[in-house]
């Protein structure tokens, strides 16, 4: 059975060496010392290690079942829900008003993480949950927050968001799910959601569904979409839970992974549901959602990474098979392990490298997250909304590609259910879909999110490469040639592509569009060579002031160093598809492919 090590030691080399998280100025920082985060991660990593991994196969064999309208989820996750529960864990980073310990999103995302490595599937009802509370927070009247978010943050109900129908996924505009409005100020919501993940299950006492629909009689398209909270169970006046609310389960879909969540076919004949925020401005309450779950969604790219790397790790150094071609490594034995042998080891070292790359790029989008939210830093809000579709599309799709390379290191043996490896790879497939297709996230960067603020905040992230080079340049020649040099060269060519959406995309558009994928990508790459120089940094920092343990940040450089040479100089590639333009792309009639 697949097993999985909390990154303790990586996560609080990246917060203090790296981040200098007690050095910040947002509010509650200051609070973050070393001793502090590592009893928090420490103690999340016992928690996911010994609970929620050993329950990660079981949610994968079992699955889901659904029996006279109620959905159960598989053995074990019920009392290692109420653990979770009892542990406070799901609100670490939610309000104290509503029961919350007021941590900020950093802390909060690095356990996270750990949480959805140890097991994905689980993970997703407190995840879903914590964005639900999270809209509710942000747009609902305080009667609602009190109604709703102390039992939330506390994860006795829990939460989703019904988005997709049958006929309508990322258009949400041809939605028909209507919202009747009533005299007392209520809606009646008719219709039907698919793909409703944690819709129904038996691990919660409520069940708060956030819903989007169409007021009848307002604007057609997506201009008339508004937000509702419709309950499972009606809530009374004193809080106690009352009736039935006309909200069912319809199915459980079979899927490719995740089995472990109960995702739902939910229909809604006639439920009671109350307006969140404005009539018909249903999408800015819901993207306050889809925001954070689209963060989240890019920590599952790695954290599928990450576990999956671990185990294949694990089995390259114990697997004979070959001998090593510079000289036998194993005397003893009938052959050397994997691990000797120079193709495993490029595959070792792209998944080592991107998943503390990647970790390293979330958590640093985490501390724009707190700036943005804790000290009202509208810079850091810009830049992290820049990067949005970046973290959840180019982690999600590198993520993906590593948890086959892990695969692949088994071999035959990485095909066949008993050893686990599969599970990573299906699990990891959702996350390149849901939230946003990754097509969709590359299209919202290059048609939106460029141009946002007359191109402000691409520009200050340009400015923040020039910045790190310029002032870390010419006090170490290795550390230019290895890391400031790439990370320079790959700028550029983010550069020149956005240059050339510019000078193209307005001429004809397809030029743009055709190439969004690959920026994508491209910016994703400059990310995690920026996150790499600054690892390097530190890493160089620690070995000068004469570190007790050597051994890791030499390890750490050596990572490093592989990423800036073998993964980071992929931008070159795409920046020559960006600028091949759209003709090629677009070339065929429909009749033709």
């Amino acid at each position: 059975m697949p097993s999985y090590t909390p990154p303790t030691k990586d996560m609080q080399f990246i917060l203090h060496d790296v981040l200098n998280i007690t050095g910040s100025t947002i509010p509650g920082y200051e609070e973050l010392e070393a001793d502090f985060t590592s009893a928090i991660l420490e103690e999340a990593g016992k928690l996911t290690s010994e609970v929620l991994a050993p329950l990660n196969v079981v949610g994968d064999t079992e699955g889901c079942r659904l029996e006279n309208g109620i959905v159960y989820t598989p053995t074990g996750f019920k009392d290692a829900f109420e653990q979770v529960k009892e542990g406070g864990w799901p609100g670490l980073d939610m309000p104290e008003e509503f029961g919350g310990q007021n941590m900020p999103v950093v802390i909060g995302s690095a356990v996270g993480e750990m949480f959805s490595s140890a097991n994905m599937a689980f993970t997703m009802y407190q995840g879903l949950t914590h964005g639900a509370a999270s809209a509710i927070l942000a747009h609902g009247t305080q009667e609602q927050k009190d109604t709703y978010l102390p039992k939330m943050v506390s994860c006795e109900w829990t939460g989703t968001m019904n988005l997709t129908e049958p006929h309508c996924g990322t258009d949400l505009g041809l939605m028909r799910t209507k919202a009747e409005p009533q005299d007392d100020g209520s809606f009646k919501i008719t219709g039907q959601k698919i793909f409703i993940s944690a819709g129904e299950h038996d691990m919660a006492d409520n069940i708060i569904h956030l819903v989007l629909g169409k007021i009848v009689g307002g604007p057609e398209g997506i201009k008339g979409v508004s937000l509702f909270i419709v309950p499972k169970f009606l809530v009374n006046e004193d809080g106690s839970l009352g009736a039935r609310n006309g909200v069912a389960v319809g199915n459980i879909e079979e899927k490719m992974g995740i089995h472990g969540n109960s995702t739902c076919v939910m229909n809604y004949d006639g439920a009671i549901g109350y307006l969140i925020g404005e009539e018909h401005k249903g999408m800015r309450a819901m993207f306050t959602m889809m925001n954070e779950a689209r963060l989240g969604v890019g920590m599952q790219g790695l954290s599928q990474a990450e576990v999956a790397y671990q185990n294949a790790l694990d089995y390259a150094k114990d697997r004979l098979q070959g001998r090593d071609v510079t000289g036998v490594k194993n005397p003893e034995g009938p052959a050397d392990p994997l691990i000797v042998h120079p193709d495993i080891r490029r595959s070792l070292m792209d998944q080592k490298s991107f998943a503390e790359g990647a970790r390293a790029f979330i958590l640093w989008g985490a501390t724009m997250i707190d700036a943005a939210h804790r000290s009202d830093d509208k810079d850091a809000d810009g830049i992290v909304s820049l990067l949005t579709p970046v973290i959840k599309g180019f982690l999600t799709d590198v993520g993906y590609d590593n948890t086959i390379k892990a695969q692949q290191v088994y071999g035959g043996h990485g095909y066949i259910e008993e050893w686990g490896m599969s599970q990573y790879t299906r699990d990891a497939r959702i996350a390149m879909i849901y939230e946003g297709a990754n097509g969709v996230q590359a299209l919202d960067l290059v048609g939106r999110k460029l141009a946002q603020d007359g191109g402000k905040h691409v520009m200050a992230f340009f400015d923040l490469v020039k910045s790190f080079i310029k002032d870390n340049a010419g006090q170490d020649e290795a550390f230019d040639k290895e890391f400031l040099d790439p990370l320079k060269a790959a700028s550029k060519d983010l550069q020149a592509a956005g240059m050339y959406f510019m000078q193209q995309g307005m001429k004809n558009p397809n030029n743009a569009l055709s190439g969004s994928y690959d920026f994508m990508h491209m910016f994703g790459h400059v990310c995690l060579g920026l996150m790499w120089a600054r690892m390097g940094k530190a890493a160089r920092a620690a070995l000068a002031d004469g570190t007790s343990d050597p051994e890791f940040y030499e390890t750490k450089l050596a990572t490093g160093r592989y990423y800036m040479a073998r993964q980071l100089p992929a931008t070159a590639l795409h920046l020559t598809r960006i600028q091949s333009g759209g003709d090629t792309v677009m070339a065929l009639e429909a009749a033709n492919f």
